[in-house]
């Protein structure tokens, strides 16, 4: 069971007795999010914690189904590309009637699948990168018709997921491609050019086109991850070199 999400208000007159409950919008809303990347979750992690809602992880179409077997959330955020099989198909499960009483929306770097999501059931289509507080109560909100227990927050600052998390990524999309295997090529294709969509670095996105269209352009996304690799610092190593 995670452990309960706790809001700290500003100190000051008008706060003391203030229920933080009733300054979350989503507070009380239960989530599972079907998504492989660690740098997506952990943005939607810092977006569930500073709204109020409760987040679960899974990172397969397998799982989730594992998860759903005994978990009811109010919310499910699928993932299109993972690592089992195409989001779509678990899409089609959940929203097939009496099948889950939850709203399911899909959620991906590529904006071409919002068709093919909304055709397979999602009652919405969410795009990566999904970096602002606003939107993304205002999302969840409005697709289940509840007016928000206090004015949402101006556009803000986005969000900035954990760069270990994005380093573990990388580290993950280079060691798909060392191991090769069938459907691997597709499958770390789509991964990094979502991780680069959520990172903003474009670079890396071309490099994962190109890797889809012939042998040498994976090659070129290898050595290219390698590069990201050095370039983003493992904050384990920096602090065990300081303590040296």
């Amino acid at each position: 069971m995670p452990l309960p999400i706790t809001q700290s208000l500003p100190e000051g007159p008008g706060f003391a007795h203030v229920d933080p409950a009733q300054r979350l919008p989503l507070a009380n809303v239960t989530m599972l999010a079907v998504e492989d990347s660690r740098f997506a979750s952990e943005a939607l992690r810092l977006l569930c914690q500073r709204s109020g809602a409760r987040l679960r992880r899974v990172e397969t179409l397998a799982a989730a189904r594992r998860h759903l077997a005994v978990y009811r959330p109010d919310v499910v955020l699928v993932d299109l590309g993972l690592p089992d099989g195409n989001g779509l198909d678990l899409i089609r499960d959940l929203t097939r009637p009496g099948a889950l009483d939850a709203l399911v929306l899909a959620i991906s770097g590529d904006p071409g699948q919002w068709s093919a999501a909304v055709r397979a059931g999602a009652a919405g289509f969410i795009e990566k990168p999904l970096e602002t507080l606003a939107e993304f109560q205002q999302i969840i909100l409005s697709h289940l018709k509840v007016q928000p227990r206090s004015p949402l927050p101006e556009e803000g600052a986005p969000i900035r997921p954990d760069r270990q998390a994005l380093r573990d990524d990388l580290i993950h999309a280079a060691s798909l491609i060392e191991e090769g295997g069938v459907g691997a090529k597709t499958y770390v294709a789509d991964f990094v050019q979502g991780l680069a969509r959520s990172s903003h670095d474009p670079d890396l996105q071309g490099a994962a086109v190109a890797a889809r269209l012939s042998p040498d352009g994976m090659d070129g996304l290898s050595r290219l991850l390698a590069l990201r690799i050095s370039r983003t610092q493992d904050p384990f190593a920096v602090a065990k070199s300081q303590k040296a």
